[in-house]
């Protein structure tokens, strides 16, 4: 009998895990990963913020701002002595900190003005901050047009103001509308009520409301504005945080005893002042508004709506040229193309000439685009210049639009586009 050889299959090669990969690269990959990667990277570069206090002396501006940031961050707790004048004009000192928690470091920046509404003679005691304010607009728009500019730029620019109203418990002052009317254009202003425990919860309700008329009158818009509201949910959000504001609010860096537990207060001779107490004050509305769910958004409006206002009228001024710059032949210009489509939901200005809006404050008489137009198109590979817009929106062609609404205008219109799954870029065509 024959022998049957049986023939040696060879054995499957086992696959070899590759040298030096992690085991991490082999588990769940997708696309919502890039949060993650986005998080691990902001928190390597850390945040900006930069706040500004205004107020007469004496309203608690430092105190509030230790509260608020539980540190001593303020201007009085760096370097001060009791032998300090009041100045003989207003000041700007700016006190930069380093906040890490978490993990999370963030440079904060305290901007305050003392002798601000000190003075007997108050005329025009607000310029020199409005002017602070521009320089730092003027200082990023130099970094951002450089040639060879840096990889992250440093911000200075002012994110938040704190206005402090002394709680007379009758009306703002001529100096509080004058202030908020010229600074609300430039800054997201936040009003508070100082010292809120010198008033009874009737006085301190009627005051508010008082104080809230008095601004809708003289057409002075606080952050958040509802025109910059995006859609439903924000409007709702925002709408309460409209009714509570101002926020009348109480400061203090001293720890009591309350109930067994240490609380911030102001200890009275009738009992403690809980600074966290919302049935005492509201600073935790205004700690929650600032730092927990508007802090983002109030960068983001700084950055999209009051530096972009400012560097178009700065560029137009200049011929479209930046800053410090010469005469250069001007070069033929490629057109936009048609617009894809119309984008629905956009909020118009005007309706007809005969109606201006009458909620867009006005910038500055220089700032008028009496022939502004838009136009929108999908970009691709960059921006393009747009002499001769392919549709001119009714609504912008108004003598009385104002740069800064074109620019809300054109912010808005970019949002609802993401919102979409579209890339929208505007181009402005400005008046010579």
């Amino acid at each position: 009998m024959s022998e049957l050889m049986v023939e040696a299959r060879p054995k499957p090669a086992v696959p070899v895990k590759p040298v030096g990969i992690s085991s991490n690269l082999l588990g769940y990959i997708g696309i919502d990963t890039i949060i993650e990667q986005m998080r691990k990277k902001t928190m390597k570069t850390g945040f900006d913020f930069n706040i500004m206090v205004v107020g007469q002396s004496g309203l608690g501006k430092s105190t509030l701002i230790n509260t608020l940031f539980k540190s001593q961050v303020s201007r009085k707790s760096a370097s001060w002595n009791r032998e300090e004048k009041i100045p003989k004009t207003v000041e700007i000192k700016a006190i930069g900190h380093v906040i890490e928690e978490g993990g999370v470091k963030m440079k904060l920046t305290v901007i305050d003005t003392p002798g601000f509404g000190d003075q007997i003679n108050n005329e025009n005691c607000w310029e020199p901050i409005e002017k602070y304010i521009n320089e730092q607009y003027e200082k990023f728009l130099k970094e951002e047009v450089n040639i060879a500019r840096k990889k992250r730029i440093p911000d200075t620019r002012v994110h938040c103001c704190l206005y402090f109203i002394s709680p007379t418990g009758h009306s703002l002052r001529p100096l509080d509308l004058e202030f908020m009317k010229h600074l609300s254009k430039v800054v997201n202003i936040v009003p508070i009520i100082a010292k809120a425990d010198t008033m009874t919860l009737e006085e301190k309700m009627e005051f508010k409301q008082r104080v809230r008329k008095e601004l809708e009158v003289h057409g002075i818009e606080f952050y958040p504005q509802k025109e910059f509201d995006e859609d439903l949910e924000d409007k709702t959000e925002n709408d309460k945080i409209r009714e509570s504001m101002p926020f009348a609010v109480v400061g203090s860096d001293k720890e009591y005893q309350v109930n067994g537990k240490r609380v911030l207060g102001r200890k009275t001779p009738w009992g403690i002042v809980e600074v966290e107490n919302l049935s005492h004050c509201e600073f935790a509305l205004l700690r929650d508004f600032v730092i927990r769910t508007h802090l983002q958004d109030l960068k983001e409006v700084t950055h999209n709506i009051h530096y972009e206002t400012y560097r178009a009228r700065r560029l137009n001024d200049n011929g479209g040229l930046p800053p410090g710059e010469g005469v250069l032949p001007a070069g033929p210009a490629s057109p936009c193309p048609p617009p894809h489509r119309r984008l629905k939901g956009l909020p118009g200005l005007a309706s007809s000439p005969s109606s201006p809006p009458a909620t867009l404050p006005v910038l500055l008489s220089s700032s008028q685009l009496p022939a502004a137009t838009l136009c929108s198109r999908r970009r691709k590979r960059g921006p393009r210049a747009c002499p001769a817009p392919q549709r001119q929106s009714p609504s912008m062609s108004h003598p009385s639009v104002t740069l800064r609404a074109a620019v809300r205008w054109a912010w808005l219109g970019e949002k609802a586009g993401r919102r979409r799954g579209q890339t929208v870029a505007f181009c402005f065509s400005l008046p010579p």
